[in-house]
């Protein structure tokens, strides 16, 4: 009988953190979801859905902004569950304004929070990944970090950074069986998105060669094949999950 990998999404309890989380444990690995210390009451709302829909996921909290915040939380999982030998990072959020505009509380926030959580998470899950011969890491990347957006000079930044760890962590894991890969979604059918004004979203949607937003089942379904034990050939690259908004 072989163990059940042990896989932590940062973002878990969010829309594409959620269809990610129930992918992975259909792929039969054991999920921890992370969410923020100020989720505490959604996330155990979330725990209990997903267990009435069938899926026992596991959840943490931990500020994934916070270097040591993530080294506890990693610890923590370690020692209930086991090394985590899949990583899935996808915690973000956004604090649009015009570079004009835009205060440096609201560039740090989103630096931190998008960008340096991808170091706070990863450098703690690394040596055990390096130690067992085995590890996948998905970033949840952005279309706006290849094209970038206006308004969003701190988003785009920090998506596109991304990636940039992505392709350094697949050269330093490559020969350790360690895959490092970026997913960026385009616009995705989400509580954010949806609550969008019509004639915003229609527009939006007009933009896209598919005419339609993405699913987050989409999203998932591509960590699913990156994470993949029979897809170790694969790192380093970019998969973009856009519907056609941007091609490269």
């Amino acid at each position: 009988m072989t163990t059940a990998r042990v896989a932590l999404v940062t973002g878990g309890i969010g829309g594409i953190g959620t269809a990610i989380c129930q992918r992975l444990a259909k792929d039969g690995m054991r999920v921890i979801a992370n969410h923020h210390p100020s989720e505490q009451e959604a996330a155990s709302a979330w725990k209990n859905d997903q267990a009435g829909a069938g899926f026992e996921i596991h959840t943490i909290a931990a500020d994934v902004s916070s270097f040591d915040d993530c080294a506890r939380m990693v610890a923590d999982i370690k020692e209930a569950h086991g090394p985590v030998a899949v990583l899935v990072n996808c915690a973000g959020i956004t604090r649009d304004k015009t570079f004009k505009k835009m205060e440096e509380a609201q560039w740090r926030a989103v630096i931190d929070v998008n960008l340096n959580s991808v170091f706070n998470v990863t450098r703690n899950v690394w040596e055990d990944m390096l130690e067992a011969g085995f590890g996948r890491i998905v970033n949840i990347s952005s279309v706006n970090g290849q094209r970038g957006q206006f308004g969003q000079a701190n988003y785009a930044a920090a998506k596109a950074g991304m990636h940039g760890i992505t392709m350094s962590l697949a050269q330093e894991g490559a020969a350790k069986g360690i895959t490092a890969n970026t997913v960026s979604p385009g616009y995705v059918e989400t509580a954010m998105t949806l609550a969008m004004r019509d004639d915003v979203r229609e527009a939006i949607i007009a933009g896209v060669p598919m005419r339609r937003m993405g699913k987050p089942e989409e999203i998932a379904s591509a960590v699913s094949f990156l994470t993949a034990e029979a897809n170790g050939y694969v790192t380093g690259a970019n998969l973009p999950v856009n519907g056609g908004l941007f091609m490269h």
